[in-house]
């Protein structure tokens, strides 16, 4: 039986991934579309058996409606990610989801400490400054990682990778999480206070929830150490922005780096570069000095790229044979 899939918001990294394990999966076919699943384009998903979507996708209950309407009955997510889709539509048209749990733990949590870094040493600003022939060291002074506080807040894979890393820094690592992670024995787990409180460098590692929105806001920055470093490679909405610019005026942190943000829909993974952003609240962060936005890029690393295709074309193989893994279900019909 061949099974055919519609690619949407594919960019030229995906393309190259799926197509190059493409054949080891006899009897699938792929289409790819640039533009991003929505109720708009979902009907463009008519003769095929599943739809892969991404973490920005419009997976509402139209979308859902008009997928299940075209004969769609299997939605592959190539992301850990499921907060974007109406997961109770899906299940009243039997459709079900299934993600991309774990690719490459490292990938994020080496991008989230090349942001700290980044931000602590003013790598941003000295690299602008040389290509400019000002080789002037003022304004470039960073602080010592080593025998600093690390405090991760979520320790799955990725916070775990994080934790590993930040102890190779030489740092004392203390953590919160509801469900603490045995395999690190090294790390001190305490209450979020007390990690506010006691953190040099502070990066985010938890899912969005209705208890982590806005994890971050006035009430906890005020908490925090003077000149922390905050680092966010999970969910835009762990931080509440307005709060967290007034935290960057009033001098509260050493350096912000965010590969995630608030306002991060109609930016990610796009060329903006001809738009005027007038009302942005991402124009307004990337006027502080001390601040780094990347565009959600922690996970693109060619390994990350290849465990995503694989686990992806393995979720619709085991759809079809009827082997699902667990771990990988966000919703069965």
């Amino acid at each position: 039986m061949i099974i055919k899939i519609l690619f949407y918001d594919t960019k030229k990294y995906d393309k190259e991934s799926f197509e190059a394990i493409l054949p080891e999966y006899k009897g699938m076919e792929i289409e790819f579309l640039e533009t991003d699943l929505s109720p708009s384009t979902a009907r463009f998903a008519n003769g095929c058996d599943a739809v892969c979507a991404f973490v920005n996708s419009d997976i509402g209950a139209k979308t859902i409606k008009i997928l299940a309407d075209e004969g769609i009955r299997l939605i592959l997510m190539r992301c850990a990610g499921f907060n974007n889709i109406d997961l109770e539509e899906a299940k009243k048209h039997s459709i079900t989801i299934l993600r991309v749990p774990g690719y490459s733990p490292e990938a994020v949590a080496e991008h989230a400490m090349g942001l700290a870094l980044a931000v602590n040493r003013h790598i941003h600003k000295g690299y602008i400054k040389v290509r400019e022939n000002n080789f002037s060291l003022v304004g470039l002074t960073g602080i010592n990682f080593y025998q600093k506080i690390a405090g991760i807040i979520g320790t799955g894979k990725i916070g775990a990778a994080m934790c590993r890393i930040c102890r190779g820094f030489g740092m004392e690592v203390i953590a919160y999480d509801k469900y603490q992670n045995p395999d690190l024995d090294f790390v001190r787990y305490v209450d979020l206070d007390t990690l506010f409180a006691k953190s040099d460098l502070i990066s985010l590692h938890c899912p969005l929830t209705k208890e982590t929105h806005h994890l971050i806001q006035e009430s906890t920055i005020e908490k925090m150490k003077d000149n922390v470093v905050l680092v966010n490679t999970s969910r835009g909405a762990l931080i509440k922005t307005e709060d967290l610019i007034k935290g960057i005026r009033s001098m509260k942190f050493f350096g912000v780096g965010l590969d995630v943000y608030e306002e991060e829909t109609d930016n990610v993974f796009e060329n903006r570069e001809d738009d005027i952003l007038e009302h942005s609240v991402t124009a307004r962060l990337l006027s502080f000095p001390n601040v780094i936005v990347t565009s959600h890029q922690g996970f693109l690393t060619e390994e990350a790229l290849e465990a995503i295709s694989r686990t992806t074309l393995d979720n619709a193989f085991d759809y079809e044979n009827k082997k699902i893994k667990e771990s990988n279900v966000v919703s069965v019909a």
